[in-house]
């Protein structure tokens, strides 16, 4: 006896595999594109090599390429922009071997580097694009006095949405420090 069946729906698709490198470009470009509209200039881009130039090319100090996105030259932060990593939690800043601390550790390195502030711009699949930036008064006090949202994790990192960061003030986002390293630049 021979069955009259069609069990070929009942299996899953094979999922489509999505490159990663061409997803990261993407939302490298995407936030490159939001930031020039929010601070209206044409300034920000992908860095040649996603980051990596600084390290592998022999460049005058100020022309290194720092982090994952070319910034003004007054910009306070170094950026590390990271999309996917989708099992990544909270409970990652608890754990010393976890993707976002080793994302943390890598922004930190080449902010030091830059003499910059670091910040990680992290999105996973369905939420909202998130900023982790370290610990810093001045930046609670700006938060303090908003209704924004926001996560502290021991004093050392501060985790917010990254459409609230983009609602301070341009004097935020400037670079003092640099400013006095570099006049002749600016």
């Amino acid at each position: 006896m021979k069955d009259n069946y069609d069990l070929s729906k009942l299996s899953k698709p094979k999922k489509k595999r999505i490159n990663s490198k061409t997803k990261g470009s993407t939302f490298e470009r995407n936030i490159a594109k939001k930031l020039n509209e929010r601070f209206n200039t044409k300034e920000f881009s992908r860095s040649p090599g996603s980051g990596a130039y600084a390290t592998t090319h022999d460049l005058p100090e100020h022309l290194k390429l720092y982090g994952d996105l070319i910034t003004p030259l007054d910009f306070r932060f170094v950026l590390e922009l990271k999309n996917g990593y989708d099992k990544e939690n909270l409970g990652g800043f608890f754990s010393s071997n976890s993707g976002i601390k080793k994302f943390i550790e890598q922004a930190s390195i080449d902010a030091k580097k830059a003499k910059k502030d670091f910040m990680v711009i992290f999105k996973q699949s369905r939420k909202d694009t998130l900023c982790i930036l370290d610990y810093n008064k001045a930046i609670l006090d700006k938060i303090d006095s908003s209704s924004i949202d926001y996560l502290t994790m021991s004093k050392k990192y501060i985790c917010l949405k990254l459409e609230d960061l983009l609602l301070f003030s341009d004097s935020f986002f400037s670079s003092k420090k640099y400013k006095k390293l570099y006049p002749e630049l600016i």
